[in-house]
């Protein structure tokens, strides 16, 4: 039965009153433990609390309800993670809040759950100064040399909270008014999601160096989102190999969130550092959309996508800092929407709209992109989409104004768009080619505007008249810049007011910054704080590894696979190689490091001065596979008919290739002449290996079965989004893998990993 803590009986009767010191009366210190119900202010024993909750949701450990209600945990710690449990088992809720108002939480750590704390109608609720570091995150199934798309994030439903599969640290729901500060939250994958949240304040948190989402807007309007440090929140990169972000972002604004204030937060180096989507009810409609937010002063720098994503909506994106990304800016659908004073530098695409409409771009700087300004339009709309039937998606009526390109590449490629004015004062410097039009734009216009190259125009030698050739201003000048930018778009009109006690929430000098700084391993981004290997390139048999960690010594112990090994010891950032042995299936070296203090990726606390052990393993089999195709119909269905579907691979192949690894992701068709939706792949391999327990990992989208010597090990025979199964195997000497998986429509994927356990 659950216990309430109420005063004492004798407090109670003179609850409200001073102590003759006239200080308030304090309220009773309590431990804490399962079924607790709190109604009424309450401060907690400060210590740690082993408290493991069911693998449910609907069953919290502690409840708090009623109205006006202070509990402070001093510091308290709340621990759930069982000896030997992996973030992607943890389960429960620590804390609920439900039908309150003004309840006030502070000083809360919680560890070890699916969700740390809970709030539901729940308005003008304060939480300060709480950690919920190290809560539930995913086991990561993408390797370095390529992804796996079960990996991918959907936050696209959560009229059922669907959202809470992903886990929190904090999920809010139907709370008004609530203010969330100083929270900490790193090591997990979900941070702080909102869902029917309006009016609140969110500022000053550090939510960072964790695999999905920083924080998250779901149906919330109104909210102020400031001085928050977001970066590291990311999923799906690997350095030279793929860049894709996987859905994972700084701050997430979903499904008609609008009129949110989004400003001097730091989201660098997360899968997008702001992504906005209007909401499948605007996709099915054509009505509404997240619009009419301010977003403003950011740092969405270094993401793998996009450093800002605004799509099928309308609003204000100035002053923001986004380097080194994909798309600086990606505005597809975006309607009435102004982008000002933002500095985009190093993309591969400055702005990219594709069916835009009624726009303004004004006043930025870009420099070093590839491509500056993308407007286009496609040549046919999805036919499954009501937001195409419902309006008009004609890419039209753009404003470029007071724009200033130096090393561009193409700054302007601009196809299938009426009515664009390149005007006043936009400034081109050094560039291969001005204007790209793939195809014609009508009523198109290019005046009044400085053009340092006029040998380079490109397709845009119709408009030169009326264009000025100058040297272009120095950086510093861009401050002072005067021109009608400002008369059109006053930044004053829409600058929000920092915070009186907003922090400083961009990275400070000196920290590392780029995307060659974001590393993922399977539990997420790596934040720094203990000592790693990475490996960065091979090149025939050399091997060339980044050691990165807090300031100490390193050394190393020993290793398997290698003939050599240079430097054996050193600092922190240090490049290392090895010469790999033409034999072998397995590479190991192993370190350690002694130095100042350090945290692991599961938030175990080294001392300064103790030896950790940290390593770099690789199990390289290479596996010959056959790999059939067949197309099926009704008669050789997988479902209804699997011995007939099974013996098609008795058959001549429709199509076949042999290959290294099963590493396969098909948006179409699999080969030419197999249809790209119901399709047959067989795959089978026969190898020798070394005695051992090894983890096989398939993620398949249709059906799977895995045999292993003619045994099914693996049974996965249903239409299912991408997921991955796992299997242990005792393997030794000869052995045949075959696999069987079928794609009933859509997208498709099957992929193959296996590495010898430890």
């Amino acid at each position: 039965m659950p216990r309430s803590v109420l005063l004492p009986f004798l407090l109670g009767l003179v609850s409200g009153l001073v102590s003759c010191q006239g200080q308030p009366e304090k309220p009773p210190q309590i431990t804490l433990e399962a079924g607790l119900v709190i109604t009424s202010d309450a401060s907690v024993a400060p210590r740690a609390y082993e408290i493991q909750a069911p693998d449910s949701l609907s069953r919290p450990l502690i409840v708090i309800e009623g109205d006006g209600i202070t509990v402070d945990f001093n510091g308290a710690e709340m621990n759930g993670a069982a000896a030997g449990r992996l973030p992607n088992q943890y389960s429960g809720l620590a804390v609920l809040v439900r039908n309150s108002r003004n309840v006030t939480i502070r000083n809360l750590k919680a560890r070890g759950y699916k969700v740390a704390l809970m709030a539901e109608n729940s308005d003008s609720l304060l939480l300060e100064h709480c950690d919920f570091s190290y809560n539930y995150r995913q086991r990561l199934q993408s390797l370095r040399e390529r992804e796996d798309l079960a990996d991918w994030l959907s936050y696209h439903d959560n009229e059922k909270d669907e959202w809470l599969r992903y886990g929190a640290a904090v999920y809010l729901k139907g709370c008004g008014q609530a203010t969330v500060r100083h929270l900490t939250v790193t090591g997990g994958q979900n941070g702080l999601m909102l869902t029917q949240c309006n009016d609140g304040l969110f500022y000053n948190n550090t939510l960072h160096f964790n695999s999905g989402i920083g924080i998250g807007l779901y149906r919330s309007s109104n909210n102020k989102v400031m001085h928050n440090r977001l970066d590291w929140n990311v999923r799906g990169y690997s350095h030279g190999f793929y860049s894709r972000g996987q859905d994972s972002a700084g701050i997430l604004c979903y499904e008609q969130s609008s009129n949110n204030t989004f400003a001097y937060n730091s989201a660098t180096h997360s899968g997008d550092g702001f992504f906005l989507w209007a909401g499948n009810s605007t996709m099915d409609s054509g009505e509404g959309g997240c619009n009419d937010n301010i977003i403003f002063g950011n740092d969405f720098s270094h993401a793998p996508t996009n450093g800002i994503e605004v799509t099928f909506s309308r609003n204000i994106l100035a002053n923001n800092r986004l380097e080194d990304c994909k798309y600086g800016v990606w505005g597809g659908y975006s309607f009435g929407t102004l982008i000002t004073g933002n500095t985009i530098c190093d993309n591969r695409f400055g702005i990219a709209i594709e069916h835009g409409q009624e726009n303004a771009i004004i006043r930025n700087y870009l420099a070093g992109d590839s491509i500056g300004i993308q407007l286009w339009e496609r040549d046919e709309q999805p036919e499954d989409w009501g937001y195409a039937q419902a309006k008009d998606v004609s890419s039209r009526d753009y404003e470029v104004q007071h724009n200033y390109f130096v090393d561009v590449k193409i700054p302007l490629m601009i196809s299938g768009t009426d009515r664009v004015a390149i005007n006043d004062d936009n400034q081109f410097y050094n560039f291969e080619k001005l204007l790209l039009a793939e195809k014609p734009n009508r009523q198109f216009y290019f005046v009044k505007n400085d053009v340092c190259q006029p040998d380079k125009w490109g397709d845009a030698a119709a408009y030169k008249n009326k264009n000025r050739i100058s040297q272009p201003p120095l950086p510093e000048e861009l401050e002072q810049w005067p021109g009608l930018a400002r008369e059109l778009a006053p930044v004053e009109a829409f600058e929000p007011e920092p915070l009186p006690d907003g922090m400083d929430a961009m990275l400070p000098e000196g920290h590392a910054r780029g995307r060659n700084f974001i590393l993922v391993n399977e539990w997420g981004p790596y934040d720094f704080r203990r000592p790693s290997v990475w490996l960065r390139a091979i090149q025939d048999s050399l091997y060339t590894f980044l050691l990165l960690g807090p300031q100490g010594n390193w050394r190393l112990n020993g290793g398997q696979g290698f003939l050599s090994v240079n430097p054996k010891t050193g600092t922190f950032p240090a490049t290392l190689t090895a010469r790999r042995d033409s034999v072998g299936e397995e590479l190991k070296l192993e370190f350690e490091f002694i130095g100042e203090e350090a945290i692991g990726q599961f938030g175990e606390q080294y001392r300064r001065g103790a030896t950790i052990p940290f390593s770099f393993y690789r199990f390289e089999k290479e596996l010959d596979w056959d790999v059939r195709f067949y197309e099926y119909n009704e008669s050789t269905h997988p479902l209804s008919n699997y011995e007939a579907f099974r013996q098609l691979k008795e058959k001549k192949p429709d199509a076949e290739e042999h290959v290294k690894e099963l590493s396969y992701a098909w948006w179409q068709r699999p080969a030419p002449g197999i249809d790209e939706d119901q399709f047959a792949t067989f795959a089978s391999t026969s190898f020798d290996i070394t005695p051992g327990r090894y983890k096989v990992s398939i993620t398949s989208d249709d059906g799977l079965r895995f045999f292993v010597d003619g045994q099914l090990v693996i049974g996965h025979w249903d239409i299912h989004v991408p997921a991955t199964d796992e299997a242990v195997l005792e393997l030794s000497g000869r052995h045949t893998f075959e696999i069987e998986h079928f794609e009933a429509g859509g997208f498709a994927t099957l992929s193959f990993h296996m590495r010898r356990l430890k």
